[in-house]
């Protein structure tokens, strides 16, 4: 079925919002769909959700930790979240948020968690965002598999994508989506300009390579006139997602491997160490990786200035209002807003692969309201199967975020690829032994004033990243043999 990416900023916007929490409170406002919209949504709610009379955790407010706010509104010009949205008009309920900074999240909830004043949920992700392994065997987070059924129809096509969340037999997180994560971002009227094909249409026909990405890139670069074809912090982990392999791997008994010595894997950190060596990647600041700044360090900053060609990152960034888009990324209400998949490797098996991105939440230890969260998140996996919903969130994309149907029809593209041949990658949560040498071997050719070879990040780190990877086997299998046992 096709469905659309969710509107409200997506995780990784965090490090365009850094210091974003413990501000000054936001006051959320009442906005409602139309008549026509809001019967739509009430006569499908009652299908799969459970009855309004009877269901655990209707009439109650969920305290939602976290640095951000995916369902309340705080501006006139915001679309409503109609998952949220039916969990208020359906079940008299609410959230509380309580906000925090992104890079103290976890001690702020731990502190809450110690001082018996625990939240209910929080956002269970990957990548930097991860919430798993670690938290879950420290106790931050505990199973959901008393408020949900993965069996059970409305939650069944999530189960595979739940069970990369899983300590002990019990599952840790209420997965609502699989989406994809980072895609390449361009302006057509500067592709056009410079006389390139259109990524998606190379991508339609089939041609869309990283030899022909390179060649692009190539041409376009010059750092004489401050003009660099790739910007950001995603290009390297992307072109290495678009291979179908990650260097951490996770096998079907939960036990994590290396798969360092991938040749796929290999071809694509030569090729980003090519594009770094010929000077195609912005590489300012002290740290050569800081943003390209427009008024402040932007994601975006010289897409629409025909200074930067692509950006590798998530479509929610193209989910703000037209005001905020246009001098970044270009004008969406002119068609130059575009998007499509990460190129293939012409060498690899022929597949275009993306970072799949399980949506959902996770629940915290001490939470005196995981009957509403659950039923929050019901909610929430809804929106996501039923048509009419779709259909009502497609229409506030396109009135409220100017998005054409091409860009509709890419977003189901990458979510059909994402759910082929899903790439989870859970690195954010590791021991510091571990995450360290892993970090060093994704950012040593990008972020160094001399790039490092793979073949030497690999040489580098390898007895680091085996030694770790078998200390943290060894904590998974003494989590799992207890609380088995338990269970019999």
């Amino acid at each position: 079925m096709k469905r659309i990416v969710a509107m409200i900023l997506a995780l990784v916007l965090v490090f365009a919002l850094v210091g974003c929490g413990k501000g000054k409170k936001r006051e959320p406002i009442k906005l409602t769909l139309s008549t026509e919209d809001s019967e739509a949504i009430l006569a499908a709610a009652g299908i799969n959700l459970p009855d309004a009379a009877t269901a655990a955790g209707a009439n109650s407010t969920v305290k939602w930790f976290c640095w951000y706010d995916p369902f309340q509104n705080y501006e006139e010009g915001e679309i409503v979240n109609t998952g949220y949205w039916t969990f208020t008009e359906k079940y008299n309920s609410n959230i509380e948020l309580i906000e925090t900074d992104y890079f103290e999240r976890y001690n702020d909830l731990a502190k809450l968690i110690l001082s018996s004043n625990s939240p209910d949920m929080f956002p269970a992700g990957t990548g930097a965002t991860a919430t798993y392994p670690i938290s879950c065997l420290k106790g931050t987070f505990v199973p959901v598999d008393d408020y949900i059924d993965y069996n059970d129809p409305l939650w069944a096509g999530m189960k595979d994508a739940a069970n990369y969340y899983i300590l002990g037999g019990k599952h840790f997180a209420m997965i609502t989506d699989l989406t994809f994560r980072d895609v390449v971002s361009y302006n057509r009227r500067v592709i056009d300009e410079w006389g390139f094909d259109d990524p998606a249409t190379l991508f339609a026909n089939d041609e869309w390579t990283w030899a022909k990405f390179a060649e692009m890139c190539r041409d376009f670069s010059d750092g004489d006139e401050n003009r660099y074809a790739l910007d950001g912090y995603a290009y390297q982990g992307g072109i290495v997602q678009s291979t179908g392999q990650q260097v951490l791997q996770l096998d079907e008994n939960g036990k994590f491997y290396s798969n360092i010595d991938s040749p796929e894997i290999e071809r694509a950190q030569n090729l980003i160490y090519d594009l770094v060596k010929d000077d195609c990647c912005y590489h300012e600041g002290t740290n050569r990786w800081a943003l390209r700044s427009k008024g402040g360090e932007n994601f975006g900053a010289g897409i629409a200035d025909g200074l930067c060609l692509f950006y590798i990152i998530e479509t929610s960034f193209f989910t703000n209002t037209v005001e905020m888009i246009t001098p970044l990324w270009g004008d969406v209400s002119q068609n130059e807003v575009m998007f499509c998949p990460l190129p293939r490797d012409e060498n690899g098996d022929g597949k275009y692969y993306l970072n799949s991105a399980p949506k959902g939440y996770c629940l915290v230890s001490g939470g005196e309201n995981h009957a509403g969260a659950a039923l929050l998140a019901s909610c929430e996996r809804f929106k996501i199967l039923d048509p009419t919903v779709v259909n009502i969130d497609k229409k506030q994309l396109k009135e409220v975020y100017l998005w054409n149907d091409e860009m509709l029809d890419m977003v189901d593209t990458c979510y059909e690829i994402a759910a082929r041949d899903p790439i989870i990658i859970l690195t954010g949560d590791l021991p510091s032994g571990l995450s360290s040498p892993l970090d060093a071997i994704d950012t040593g050719i990008t972020r160094a004033a001399n790039p490092t070879s793979w073949a030497q990040l690999k040489e580098q780190n390898r007895e680091a990243i085996d030694y770790h990877i078998e200390e943290l086997n060894a904590m998974i299998e003494e989590y799992n043999d207890g609380h088995l046992l338990e269970d019999e």
